[in-house]
């Protein structure tokens, strides 16, 4: 099965060759990238019509597990890219492809910004659940938690992504880990529509997993609602 809605490319952007003192490489199998990107608002249809080429391109390249899209809710123009790949060096062959390239140089002009790529390794991934319908809710939540609190915040986030797939209306849950950054993690989520997403917000163990991690935290909880860009 295709490893559908994770994590991204983009990275003949270079990730960055100043890291902290606590940095760690983390990502010695498959690949994970996350990309942030915003544009202008009236240029939103016309960048998410060229993320749709981009991804229905990326898919068929050679090491591609998954390749997905999304716009933020109530906020279209802020767009996120989740890829999968089979190795780094899959990934970089990518990035330096023709897709990507094309991508890049037709969406810089429409950008408010640059790209943000966050490359990860996985910590806990299962298969989903269940196929999405167009009503699905996606969620991208960045946790950062101080150094000295990365291996508490990892047994957290496993601990919630456990608890959350066995709730009726969660088709998803994964957490990816941050290369070099091991105390920062990507939580992605897929709810059944929005009114199971909003269950879920006030169940015992999502009560528990904000309470423990909120004293843990070097920035707010970063948590982002998403439809996926057909």
């Amino acid at each position: 099965m295709r490893f559908q809605f994770l994590i991204f490319a983009l990275a003949a952007l270079v990730f960055g060759t100043v890291r902290p003192v606590y940095a760690e490489d983390t990502v010695s199998g498959p690949v994970y990238l996350v990309t942030y990107f915003e544009v202008a608002p009236t240029a939103a249809q016309q960048a998410a019509a060229l993320a749709r080429q981009y991804a229905e391109t990326s898919r068929k390249e050679d090491g591609n597990s998954g390749f997905e899209v999304f716009e933020e809710i109530n906020r279209p123009a802020r767009f996120a890219i989740l890829e999968a790949w089979r190795d780094k060096q899959a990934s970089d062959a990518h990035n330096k492809g023709a897709a990507a390239t094309a991508f890049r140089d037709k969406v810089q002009p429409l950008m408010i910004g640059g790209f943000g790529v966050r490359p990860h390794s996985a910590l806990a991934v299962a298969a989903p659940r269940g196929q999405p319908s167009p009503e699905a809710v996606y969620v991208l939540t960045h946790v950062d938690v101080f150094p000295m609190h990365k291996d508490q915040a990892v047994e957290l986030v496993k601990a919630q992504a456990d608890a959350a797939r066995k709730d009726d209306d969660n088709l998803r849950y994964d957490v990816v880990q941050w290369d070099g950054h091991p105390n920062h993690f990507t939580l992605v989520e897929v709810w059944r529509d929005r009114k199971g997403f909003d269950a879920n917000l006030t169940t015992p163990h999502n009560k528990e997993f904000r309470d423990k991690l909120t004293p843990l935290e070097g920035a707010l909880y970063d948590e982002r609602l998403y439809q996926l860009v057909r």
